[in-house]
């Protein structure tokens, strides 16, 4: 789905019905939300490294990161670039469990985006324990949510982009999403004769075992016209990342030419 971000219009869609009611875990694509919010209460220092640790355990579940094991530490925007779930699973153990409710119903994630009608809306699960709050953090656990509604809280990170000239407390969010489709683990979005900034998720389904993923992003990075999702079953994000990258390129060719 590709969404106009000053007018919210949406500009072109494939399956918008499953867009609209299939209800799934977002994975790493709501550590951007996660992230503000720590920096603008101040409870993480933007250039503050925490160590990536493998093996991952949490609640006895593995989840090691992606990312190169090279990466040893990262500071807060490598951390969105790179994905790093120890960073994130760090770092949400200052926030209580109404504090991580709060920011997920800020973005969007149990509310009707208005896109489209009869859609279904998002579910938050209470965490009971630590481990619980961490994977939550981690899109992991606990949260479902549409397609759709990922794609308009998206939408309003690209409004925050284009709107602050001084981005403050929010810089090294919108750094590390251009950074992710730069170098990251979106790399595979990454477009010819425009920028973008994005972010993908993997993780497993609601009702099966097998992986879905998300690539979820704006274009052109610093001045975001529309934003982008892609939705993949029995897929990865790099997988949803590869699927973008042709779409984007073909909306920098357009506007090009429109400028011309």
């Amino acid at each position: 789905m590709v969404l106009d971000v000053s007018t919210g219009k949406l500009l072109a869609q494939w399956n918008l019905a499953v867009a609209a009611q299939r209800l799934e875990q977002p994975g790493s694509t709501v550590k951007p939300f996660v992230l503000m919010e720590l920096l603008r209460s101040g409870r993480v220092e933007s250039r503050q490294r925490i160590v990536c640790r493998r093996p991952l355990y949490i609640g006895g579940k593995r989840m090691d990161c992606t990312h190169s094991p090279a990466v040893t530490s990262l500071d807060a925007s490598d951390a969105i670039a790179y994905s790093c779930n120890a960073y994130f699973s760090t770092v949400a153990t200052r926030m209580s469990a109404g504090e991580l409710e709060e920011v997920f119903r800020r973005a969007g994630f149990t509310s009707p985006t208005g896109l489209v009608p009869n859609e279904a809306v998002g579910r938050l699960v209470p965490p009971r324990s630590q481990p619980e709050l961490q994977l939550q953090a981690l899109g992991d656990w606990g949260v479902t949510i549409t397609p759709l509604e990922l794609l308009s809280a998206y939408r309003n990170l690209a409004l925050q982009r284009l709107s602050t000239r001084n981005l403050g407390m929010a810089a090294p969010v919108f750094a590390g999403l251009e950074r992710s489709v730069e170098y990251g683990v979106a790399h595979a979005a990454q477009p010819q004769g425009t920028t973008a900034a994005g972010k993908t998720g993997t993780a497993s389904g609601t009702n099966t075992p097998q992986s879905h993923g998300f690539f979820v992003g704006y274009a052109p990075a610093d001045k975001p016209e529309i934003v982008l999702l892609v939705y993949l079953e029995r897929g990865r994000g790099m997988d949803a990342a590869a699927v973008a990258a042709p779409i984007f390129t073909a909306y920098g060719k357009l506007r090009h030419r429109n400028k011309k």
